[in-house]
């Protein structure tokens, strides 16, 4: 009688510790993911943080340049409606570009979207009965 105890006390405690090694194992596997997720995320803001910046810079000095050429052309006759129409047209264009970057920060995908997802499928697998 005193064998089988001894025997369900030390399989009661191999399964704890074989459980225990598994949420353990879990976890790392989920923290490793979450790490990978927040690698990938501030690659991909530095690519495009740079990116842009270099568009922004190329577009502000071809802008510019146009903005000369075409004063230029109409120094003789219409300046003044040349300054005016351009002015109008870059402040226009700036307004439509701030709206559409509030839209693309309001619309963006969730963050630690692929951690997130397998979280809810560990958990519905733990709640599953058997």
């Amino acid at each position: 009688m005193a064998d089988e105890s001894h025997a369900a006390a030390g399989g009661l405690f191999d399964s704890l510790k074989t459980l225990s090694g598994s949420l353990v194992s879990l976890v790392q596997t989920r923290l490793e993911l979450l790490s990978t997720d927040i690698a990938e995320e501030r690659l991909h803001l530095t690519r495009l943080l740079v990116l842009g910046l270099l568009a922004l810079f190329c577009f502000g000095v071809g802008v510019v340049l146009l903005a000369m050429l075409i004063v230029v052309i109409f120094w003789d006759t219409h300046r003044l409606a040349a300054l005016g129409g351009l002015t109008g047209f870059f402040l226009a264009a700036g307004a439509g570009l701030v709206a559409f970057a509030l839209h693309k920060a309001r619309t963006r995908p969730r963050l630690f979207e692929a951690s997130l997802a397998e979280l809810s499928k560990d958990r519905q697998h733990l709640n599953a009965e058997p």
